[in-house]
């Protein structure tokens, strides 16, 4: 503030005020947000939660509070965001890996690395999806089983590919592993504004005709049967989703036995619906979570959801997204006795 006035408030130079006024107008700053505003009822954030939807949270996990580094040990306050102190601490440069949840530690060379990957990797792995249906048969409905969801924003996880293992893996098949793209495009920023989280098109100019990338082709094999090669890559991956959630739910009712609706507004988004209507079954004015799952019908949609759960997986990984969408694709069209080959779906 200047010594003395008068002054206009719009004359005070702020230092960094276009970066911060990006952030102020961000989801990362938005408290009402549902990803910040979930638990203020209870007015605590459970302790693993907190790691990514609470900046005090996150400086928790690492370290940066001055405590030992790790999940909190208790719930912590609502009301906090990604702030200011959440990427731009000093401290997060001591930070060299970052753990996925398939177990695996990739090693981070910048803060941006370390802040993005933290939070948008998921919390679930192929990994835990083959624990979970191990030794069962594949097509037998079990109580014990249920949907195992690999969370939200899983940009890092799908960009890592078959290297992090963020999707299930089909026996036998290989994965596409980390998606490199340009030399200049390394890192999220290379890509994301960090404060106002906008893709920077002009970046996709560089070396693009169109910079939208939902436009932007990446490869002249058509993924979904159409052979249109004048759409963008992320049209395939859409389409072929698409496919993969009518398979989900006709093997729910004609293998499973349980007829299946899906509702992505609601925890477990999967439910019971035995007169087919398409909307969940209800009791006591609950939803009833789908419980006939199979091994194959579990795969399937744990895939589904975690290609789907990531909007940008056609610039962050296409390939990755495009051989899990197949492979549990061809699982579910050949068990319902489709004639696979003739939809003329690309791997």
């Amino acid at each position: 503030m200047p010594k003395s006035g008068p002054f206009q408030p719009d004359q005070i130079k702020i230092e960094n005020q276009v970066a911060i006024g990006n952030w102020a107008r961000s989801g990362h700053s938005d408290a009402s947000a549902e990803a910040f505003a979930h638990w203020n009822d209870t007015g605590k954030i459970p302790p693993a939660c907190a790691v990514c939807h609470s900046g005090t949270g996150f400086r928790a996990f690492h370290g940066l509070d001055g405590a030992s580094p790790g999940v909190p040990a208790d719930p912590v306050a609502t009301g906090s965001v990604v702030d200011c102190a959440t990427c731009h601490n000093p401290g997060l440069a001591q930070v060299r890996e970052i753990r996925f949840p398939s177990g695996i530690m990739h090693p981070v060379a910048s803060t941006a690395e370390t802040s993005c990957m933290t939070c948008h990797q998921g919390r679930a792995s192929g990994a835990r999806i083959s624990d979970a249906v191990a030794s069962r048969e594949a097509d037998q409905p079990s109580a014990e089983l249920s949907f195992i969801n690999p969370h939200y924003a899983v940009a890092a996880a799908t960009w890592l590919g078959g290297y992090a293992g963020g999707g299930y893996h089909y026996p036998d098949r290989s994965y596409s592993g980390r998606f490199f793209h340009a030399r200049p495009v390394a890192t999220c920023v290379s890509c994301h504004e960090p404060h106002n989280l906008k893709v920077a098109e002009q970046t996709c100019l560089t070396c693009h005709e169109d910079g939208a990338p939902e436009n932007i082709r990446l490869s002249r094999q058509s993924f979904d049967g159409s052979g249109d090669l004048t759409k963008g890559i992320k049209s395939d991956i859409q389409a072929n989703a698409a496919r993969l959630h009518t398979l989900i739910i006709d093997y729910a009712a004609a293998v499973a036995g349980t007829p299946m609706a899906y509702d992505g507004h609601k925890h477990p988004y999967f439910f019971a619906d035995a007169n087919g209507d398409g909307r969940a079954d209800e009791m006591d004015g609950k939803s009833i979570a789908y419980n006939a799952w199979t091994p194959r019908l579990l795969q399937a949609a744990y895939n589904w959801k975690f290609v789907t759960s990531d909007a940008g997986a056609f610039a962050h990984n296409p390939y990755y997204a495009l051989e899990l969408l197949y492979d549990s694709t061809e699982d579910l069209a050949k068990t319902l006795g489709h004639d696979f080959a003739s939809w003329n779906l690309a791997r």
